[in-house]
């Protein structure tokens, strides 16, 4: 498996420390538990640049340790247009990051930015909310990403035979 190409994933939300760092370590912590790490690679970033270097948002953290992951070692980077070429699934978390991205896609990019919810299973909502401005919402945010995370999982293996 060492010599096929891994698939490479990017989740993007807006500042990178809420929404798409749960999805990153969701996503990861699923990929590893089902033996994957080899076939497929993972990272998250932000469309605009507020947050730099940052670790997760605390609260984000803490939902995140209720459900046994670690975020504290990510650190938020912004979307760039080669992000287009390094990564074959970007999956925003609502469509404003899909507009950001698509703002900045090159002419001859193939990804194509898409919402992480169009891989759910169990939610019917078209976007991960923001809940960032609230103290709420960070539940229900790590749940539907846990639900999208693992219909990625099974359309990356059919997809790709892995």
């Amino acid at each position: 498996m060492s010599s096929v190409k891994p698939v490479r994933v990017l989740f993007v939300c807006m500042g990178n420390i809420c929404r798409s760092p749960t999805a990153h370590g969701v996503f990861q912590a699923l990929v590893e538990k089902e033996g994957l790490g080899s076939a497929i690679q993972v990272d998250s970033a932000g469309t605009h640049s507020y947050h730099i270097g940052s670790r997760p948002d605390s609260r984000s953290q803490a939902t995140a340790r209720q459900r046994g992951l670690d975020l504290s070692g990510l650190s938020a980077r912004r979307f760039v247009s080669q992000d287009f070429a390094g990564f074959d699934y970007l999956l925003g978390m609502d469509n404003a990051n899909i507009a950001d991205m698509h703002a900045i896609k090159p002419k001859d990019a193939t990804a194509r930015p898409q919402l992480m919810l169009e891989y759910s299973k169990q939610y019917s909502a078209v976007e991960v909310p923001d809940p960032y401005f609230s103290n709420e919402g960070f539940d229900l945010v790590f749940n539907m990403i846990d639900d999208a995370a693992h219909g990625l999982l099974q359309h990356i293996r059919r997809e790709h035979r892995i």
